[in-house]
């Protein structure tokens, strides 16, 4: 289905030139003369069942302009996206409706592909959003988990795999860097299986010896070595008609991993100490850090080919933090509210400039480290938190970036207002920090071609305007 646009245009010659080009690009288009018409347009289409997707906007309108549409349209639907256009060589009114929460915004004269680009940016945002949303219902109701929160892409097709694995007894293998949530995703998988009633047992493999490993893992007898005063049923009985989840599974000695790999494909353990063995009847669920089939290719091999294709039925790829920058926003509001829970405490807010310096990090820890300098802030700050109330590493981090523009500096204005072309360079400089220099990655979150982002970034470090 193609993106629904309505566009509020009192030119009426704009008006004819921007319908005709966005349907000549494949797009639904609703056209109002004025931000009066806009809304009652708007009404209509929600009534049909159709409401826009995005909506284009005219900032200087009789009746209703632009500014005053993107408040009202954003009181009855705070995701629409509103993109506005401005004819004003200040970049006062564009600031004002990016605070406002505009999703951007184009100037006069515009370019054909820039507005088209920015439109389906905002179309793209509007559907994922949508899509994220049924599918957090979904996992919410079947699986029971509410903490893995985001709408970045990389995190709707994590919880694809999660609906469509869950309800099976197909191995999962889960990778990701340490404090993405790995375990989050296990316990996802277990509540939407139809073993939601068994138990869900969790062990880090890396935080025992190998002996001790194997122990926990498949029991032991009363007497099986030095300590062993009582026998033991070990985490895969315990674990029956429920759920094994095994983190960081790469760091199993290859020994041991042999005898997993005997239990999976035999479904029965036997105890340290035994001669007996004991039939289990569990799922497992696994997860690593590490590249687990470079490592099987090694010489001599870090892990067990045939131990992998047996836990890696399907594989879940959880992207780190740095990857979906947008759910940086949502996730610290997320623990904000979880953090005034917890403490019977007020919800604190974050200012723009704390906001800023949280989009800035690279967050190496991941959603672990950002929970960590959430509770920092809200131990050290007051009813809305400030960038001196995170931790100093975030604080560096804004530091740097704010120091990395390429070019001098531009030329303070004696006005004190900023040119477009200004904010223009400060904004795109900003994205490409949140992107750690990926030019790529910076320039479809900017909606532009690469080509553009290049000749812009050209252009600026030779000091040109």
């Amino acid at each position: 289905m193609s993106a629904r646009v309505l566009v509020a245009e009192d030119d009426a010659a704009l008006a004819r030139v921007v319908e005709s080009l966005l349907a000549g690009a494949g797009l639904a288009v609703t056209m109002a003369p004025d931000g009066q018409a806009a809304l009652e347009r708007y009404a209509a289409a929600v009534a049909a069942g159709a409401p826009p997707d995005v909506v284009l906007a005219d900032l200087a309108m009789p009746r209703v302009d632009g500014l005053e549409l993107l408040d009202r349209l954003r009181a009855l639907d705070p995701e629409l996206p509103v993109v506005l256009i401005t004819a004003f060589a200040s970049v006062d009114s564009a600031v004002a409706a990016l605070r406002k929460g505009a999703h951007d915004y184009v100037t006069k004269p515009f370019r054909n592909d820039q507005l088209l680009a920015v439109l389906r940016n905002a179309a793209t945002q509007r559907r994922l959003a949508r899509e994220n949303r049924a599918l957090r219902r979904e996992v919410d109701r079947a699986f029971g988990v509410t903490e893995l929160v985001g709408r970045s892409p990389g995190l709707a097709e994590v919880l694809r795999k999660v609906e469509r694995a869950g309800p099976t007894e197909a191995a999962v293998l889960i990778r990701g860097e340490t404090g993405t949530g790995k375990e989050l995703v296990a316990r996802a998988l277990h509540h939407a299986s139809r073993r939601a009633g068994g138990p869900f047992v969790s062990l880090n493999c890396a935080a025992l010896p190998e002996g001790l490993l194997e122990s926990e893992l498949f029991g032991h007898v009363k007497g099986a070595f030095t300590g062993a005063t009582s026998a033991s049923a070990g985490l895969f009985r315990a674990a029956s008609g429920g759920t094994l989840f095994l983190d960081e599974v790469g760091e199993m000695s290859p020994a041991l991993q042999a005898k997993l790999l005997r239990v999976l494909e035999a479904r029965e353990v036997r105890p340290v100490g035994a001669t007996e063995v004991v039939a289990v009847d569990v799922r497992v669920v696994s997860a690593t850090h590490r590249d687990l089939l470079a490592e099987a290719a090694r010489e001599p091999p870090g892990f067990r080919e045939d131990l992998f294709y047996r836990l890696a039925v399907i594989e879940v790829d959880l992207p780190p933090l740095r990857a979906r920058p947008g759910d940086v926003p949502l996730l610290a509001r997320h623990f904000l509210r979880e953090l005034a829970r917890a403490r019977g405490e007020p919800e604190r807010a974050l200012s723009p400039a704390a906001l800023e310096a949280l989009a800035r990090h690279s967050w190496p820890g991941n959603v672990r480290e950002l929970k960590g300098a959430l509770e920092h802030a809200v131990t050290m700050g007051d009813e809305t938190l400030e960038p001196e109330d995170l931790p100093p590493r975030v604080l560096r981090a804004l530091e740097a970036a704010q120091g990395a523009r390429p070019g001098p500096a531009p030329a303070a204005r004696p006005d004190g207002v900023e040119t477009l072309a200004d904010l223009e360079r400060r904004h795109t400089l900003a994205v490409l920090a949140r992107f750690e220099g990926d030019r790529r990655q910076a320039a479809e979150a900017l909606g532009i071609d690469l080509s553009t982002l290049y000749r812009k970034l050209k252009r600026w470090e030779a000091g040109e305007a």
